[in-house]
């Protein structure tokens, strides 16, 4: 991680405001292929196949709750309704088991409105989704969800949709991450796509699992020290609790800030140090009885010789802490203009799942490139295994080898991988990018 980079990042100051400009950019939705009139056997509606399949009885006990709400219209009314066409990711009564739904009567621990806004989270209005039609290209395409975000802004559109990203890999289909174990069921109003589990809306924001993670407290203390300085509708922290924003967070460990950071101190410091020790070995040598010609002569070779584990050392202790970003003694090196250019070398102004990461290395535009378009980013890439991505990487410029994402996609706050939020998806990864 190179910090001697003030005067090329001067422009980073206009990223935070440009961050507004990548709300959403993941690709718009999709447009469905024309299919023909349904068949006989695809004359039922979406909600009858839900009533009369065993597979769906959880779903359907789910339906009937929800549509005790105040929403209007129900669930139940939007599919039964032949006029209309949906696609319906739907999970099977196993899906529902894995979710942690035992059975039918834990739905009773839930309001109808929760439920509801869970369901509607799983159902795309308007268009027959099939499987030909899902993109396997990078970046997910973004289609939007029944569930309406209610999150009170002046500043967020009316009616904004909680979005949801499905993508293909040869012939394995997800949303999100969340596999599908069947796709293309037609039916009259529509098409169903049966899930591994349930797709829970992301119900946090980026910031928020920032600011509380044990293992982030570098990266929360990067942003802070970012945003020193700046309005607050400006900050990063404000662009991660930006509800209409669409990011990618390539979140470095602790582990990963600390040896970033202990050896580029290091660097800066041999030579501050090498100037101290001079004097001092200069004293030593004629202690010992040099002259203080023969002292002046051998004194900066020794120096030079000691100062690096020396530096190493002061290094180590100054990064042992996130306060290495607030202590004024590294203000000159860690400016909130270079800390703010590193970090929004680690955001993508697009969702990215890992599902949807290429299997060769793939260049990718960061935040970094609103305030330096001809920097070439990141590259990507992941390897997939019988059941989805068994490893994945992301490269910096600069860094000699790849940082790897950490690969667990289970709920925060164990999970590192794939964490989806309202407003992006976080991957914690093992090594800081450098962008030079």
């Amino acid at each position: 991680m190179n910090f001697n980079i003030n005067k090329r990042f001067k422009p980073v100051l206009l990223v935070a405001g440009a961050i507004t400009l990548f709300a959403s950019c993941n690709k718009d939705r999709i447009d469905a292929v024309p299919i023909s009139a349904p068949e006989s056997s695809t004359t039922r509606t979406i909600l009858d196949t839900i009533n009369n399949d065993a597979n769906f009885t959880f779903l359907k006990a789910a339906i009937t709750r929800a549509s005790t709400s105040t929403a209007s219209p129900s669930l139940s009314v939007l599919l039964a309704d032949r006029t209309a066409v949906y696609t319906v990711f739907a999970p099977t009564n196993a899906a529902f088991q894995l979710s942690g739904f035992p059975s039918t009567a834990a739905f009773n621990t839930l309001r109808p409105g929760q439920l509801d806004t869970l369901l509607r989270y799983h159902i795309v209005g308007g268009q027959r989704l099939t499987g030909g039609v899902i993109s396997e290209t990078f970046p997910n395409t973004q289609e939007p969800s029944l569930f309406v975000l209610s999150v009170p802004s002046a500043s967020l559109p009316p009616g904004l949709r909680m979005p949801l990203f499905p993508s293909k890999r040869a012939t394995n289909f997800w949303v999100n991450n969340t596999p599908l174990t069947q796709t293309d069921i037609q039916m009259a109003n529509g098409v169903i796509h049966r899930t591994a589990t349930v797709v829970a809306p992301p119900q946090q924001f980026l910031w928020d699992r920032i600011n509380a993670d044990a293992n982030l407290t570098y990266l929360k203390a990067a942003i802070q020290r970012a945003d020193s300085g700046t309005v607050a509708a400006a900050t990063l922290q404000a662009a991660l609790l930006n509800p209409a924003a669409s990011l990618t967070v390539f979140a470095p460990s602790n582990l990963a800030f600390q040896q970033a950071l202990t050896g580029q101190i290091t660097l800066a410091l041999i030579p501050i140090v090498t100037q101290q020790l001079i004097p001092v070995i200069t004293a030593q040598l004629i202690a010992g009885g040099a002259t203080p010609a023969q002292a002046a002569a051998q004194a900066p070779a020794l120096a030079a010789q000691q100062a690096p584990a020396i530096a190493q050392g002061q290094a180590t202790a100054l990064a042992s802490t996130p306060a290495v970003f607030s202590n004024p003694a590294l203000y000159g090196a860690l400016t909130a203009q270079t800390v703010k250019g590193l970090v929004v070398y680690h955001l993508l102004g697009v969702r990215t799942f890992s599902v949807n990461i290429p299997t060769t290395a793939f260049p990718v535009k960061t935040l970094l490139n609103t305030a330096i378009p001809t920097h070439p980013g990141v590259t990507v890439q992941a390897t997939f295994g019988a059941t989805g991505v068994t490893a994945a990487t992301v490269k910096g410029l600069a860094n000699t080898s790849n940082s790897n994402i950490l690969i667990n996609p289970t709920p925060a706050p164990g999970g590192t991988s794939d964490q989806h939020y309202v407003n992006g998806v976080l991957h914690v990864i093992d090594q800081a990018l450098r962008p030079q």
